[in-house]
């Protein structure tokens, strides 16, 4: 008998001696005076016995069938292996084939006890924390992070996920399969992120040196400035004007952190289920995998209006790393192994200029001049976009350059806006700025100075009797004398 069942007894002995009325035993117990009569009679007839639940021991009527039960127990144990019960019921809930096992969470946790199957990770007791306010605002933040893992257990190589995900939303906006955590990995969700949504106003990831410089380095003019040079990355993110945040803790971009033990108990099981044993396999199931996730778990934002920007036509020109080179005598650029022919021009010569050539995310080479493109290489094949120098090696040269531009009074010519994304050298470049008639221009590195004395230099003075001091005296009209005269 139940507590509730034992307190009753009392009463019902009260009632049936006629110590109480049945309308005062009724409004004691919370019941309706036929009730209590019901019980009343009850429990003359079977003691205490009778005041027991007739439903107590019998088999629910919207129990499920054993067949069912036994089919989610062998599709516990073998197909579906290592799913927790929320992926599970979510898995058999959009699986067409079974429309018979859409069953709850709760159901498949009672199975999986029956059967001795040990959950898939052990509950904690949630601890105490200061929550932050997310965004109010879809695309007003967005953390980004890396995460390595086994994402294909035994059967592939160990893997880095990097993805993205909205802040105010909880979407996933961004993911890619990397071999290690990379300046590559990280350009390819921004490029996701850009095309697919816009561009956010900022973004909030860790202090890794691929997204800020975290070295004790400070030049001359990063001290004048009072910031450092920004990273290859960062580069990208101040042309796209995008701003990012630094997150002292994994906590403070504690969203994100928690996308990974989601990702690495559902995605490590949908991964498993599909038999995907390729980095390249596993890339091209992830686009299905991110619009079921979001379908579940995404939610509406605070406000109700997204604040993507329009990304620029231009936007595979700006993902890429930038470098200064000076243009060789025969009109070439080296960017590593790699040579990029600049085409002549009839009218000027580009040898001796400095140039800024980006190396893109797709491996192609462009050679940009004040912003306007002079040439374009094309990579074949696979390609993996990695820093050759840091973004600083160039910060002397450009200084410099800028310090003589303004002593000669040179104007910077605007940047040439592109109407669309630029194309191969077989696309009309626009005019580029003319250096002017005069021999000597600001952006012409400086001519090397020679190793060899002048005809006045005292050195050559030493020998009185040296042809350098007879024509020299010759030149001045002076009297000169030989040896056989």
């Amino acid at each position: 008998m139940s507590r509730k069942e034992v307190s009753r007894a009392g009463l019902l002995k009260a009632a049936c001696a006629g110590r109480v009325t049945n309308a005062q035993a009724a409004g004691a117990l919370g019941l309706t005076i036929r009730q209590f009569q019901r019980l009343k009679k009850r429990f003359r007839a079977q003691g205490p016995g009778g005041l027991v639940h007739r439903s107590r021991g019998r088999a629910s009527p919207r129990r499920l069938s054993g067949e069912v039960r036994v089919q989610i127990g062998q599709l516990l144990q073998t197909t579906y292996s290592g799913f927790n019960d929320c992926h599970l019921a979510d898995m058999l809930r959009d699986d067409p084939a079974a429309p018979a096992l859409h069953v709850s969470r709760a159901t498949i946790r009672r199975i999986r006890r029956e059967l001795g199957v040990p959950a898939k990770r052990r509950r904690r007791r949630s601890q105490g924390r200061h929550r932050r306010a997310p965004a109010a605002a879809m695309g007003a933040l967005i953390q980004v992070d890396a995460s390595p893992f086994a994402w294909l257990e035994q059967r592939g190589p160990a893997l880095t996920l990097v993805g993205a995900i909205d802040d105010a939303t909880g979407m996933i906006v961004g993911l890619t399969f990397r071999p290690t955590e990379d300046l590559h990995g990280y350009t390819v969700v921004l490029q996701q992120i850009c095309t697919t949504y816009g561009l956010p106003l900022a973004l909030y990831g860790d202090g890794i040196n691929i997204l800020v410089r975290n070295d004790a380095h400070w030049t001359l003019d990063e001290q004048l400035d009072g910031v450092q040079a920004p990273t290859h990355f960062g580069r990208m993110l101040q042309e796209l004007a995008i701003g990012y945040i630094h997150a002292r803790s994994p906590q403070a971009k504690g969203r994100i952190e928690r996308l990974w033990q989601t990702l690495q108990d559902r995605l490590v099981s949908e991964l498993r289920l599909h038999q995907i044993t390729t980095l390249e396999a596993a890339n091209t199931f992830l686009p299905t995998f991110i619009a079921r996730f979001n379908q579940r778990f995404a939610r509406p934002a605070a406000a109700g209006t997204a604040v993507w920007r329009r990304a620029p036509d231009d936007l595979d020109l700006v993902l890429g790393c930038r470098y200064t080179r000076v243009v060789g005598h025969d009109h070439t650029v080296r960017i590593g192994g790699r040579r990029l022919q600049i085409p002549r021009d009839r009218t000027r010569s580009w040898a001796g200029y400095r140039v800024v050539v980006r190396e893109l995310l797709n491996g192609d080479l462009v050679v940009l001049y004040h912003d306007v493109p002079l040439a374009w290489q094309s990579f074949p094949g696979p390609f993996t976009l990695v820093p050759r120098a840091r973004p600083s090696s160039d910060r002397y040269r450009a200084s410099d350059d800028k310090g003589r531009a303004s002593q000669a009074g040179a104007p910077a010519p605007a940047r040439a806006s592109a109407s669309g994304p630029l194309a191969p050298p077989s696309l009309v470049l626009a005019p580029v700025p003319s250096p002017g008639p005069s021999t000597s221009s600001p952006e012409r590195s400086r001519p090397r100075r020679s190793s060899k004395p002048a005809a006045d230099h005292p050195w050559r003075l030493s020998n009185p009797f040296s042809h350098s001091r007879r024509a020299l005296k010759a030149r001045r009209g002076g009297m000169t004398f030989s040896l056989t005269s």
